[in-house]
């Protein structure tokens, strides 16, 4: 293997460590089976949501988990693979690849990262059923907000009840 060949896989590498030390999560997945048409869907999905899906040569993933202390992940890369890799919303990637995989038999996963740590199926599974985060914002939002709609609706309903005596008097 020529030294320019060397450069340019060390970089590759490089930035796989890059995209697994800053990803929230990352999903590891067999797409073998999945028409052109879908694996384009799921991208599309993915891309929407911010998560980015890199199909990678398995060697280049093993050096990248091993330099990334992922060690214990090496063991899923076989087969053809792709990795999505989630930023900003750690459920995302989680949420569409277990979405997808239920309605696609032929997307596998076959492991992943939750927070810096290796997780199981299992794991990835049940977490992506939680909420994503702009449905936990949501939720939030209403929490805080029902204080304040229940103080109005008093304050309304004194106003109201001073409203209707003041017009028993006349």
């Amino acid at each position: 293997m020529s030294e320019q060949t060397i450069a340019v896989k060390a970089k590759q590498v490089e930035e796989i460590v890059e995209n697994m030390n800053n990803a929230s999560s990352m999903v590891v997945v067999d797409y073998r089976g999945l028409t052109v048409e879908e694996v384009t869907d799921l991208r599309k999905q993915l891309r929407e949501s911010g998560v980015k899906m890199s199909v990678l040569k398995n060697k280049l993933l093993q050096r990248a988990a091993e330099q990334a202390g992922l060690e214990d992940l090496k063991d899923v890369f076989s087969g053809p693979t792709a990795v999505a890799f989630a930023s900003d919303d750690a459920v995302a990637g989680p949420k569409i690849m277990h979405n997808f995989a239920k309605d696609h038999d032929a997307l596998e996963i076959k492991g992943g990262v939750i927070d810096g740590k290796v997780a199981s199926i299992d794991q990835i599974n049940q977490f992506a059923t939680l909420p994503s985060r702009e449905e936990l914002l949501a939720t939030l939002a209403n929490i805080l907000q029902a204080p304040v709609r229940n103080v109005a609706y008093a304050v309304k309903a004194v106003a109201d009840s001073k409203d209707s005596d003041d017009g028993d008097a006349a």
